[in-house]
């Protein structure tokens, strides 16, 4: 019964939605000029130390 009854509040709600609330108004979608543009190249991220590598200054400090 209960599969039921969750079937008739899906398509009750469902209904309510598309005939009870107020539409909201379309936008056109943005061209594609004016979509912010990404940087060419993605930030170069520092590589990890290794570790075989044992820590000096330069590798301790990054």
């Amino acid at each position: 019964m209960t599969p039921f009854v969750l079937l008739a509040a899906v398509m009750a709600l469902s209904w309510w939605e598309d005939h009870i609330l107020p539409s909201l108004p379309t936008e056109p979608a943005e061209s594609p000029a004016e979509a912010p543009l990404a940087s060419a190249a993605p930030a170069q991220l520092p590589e990890p130390a290794h570790v075989g590598t044992t820590l000096t200054g330069e590798v301790a400090r990054r």
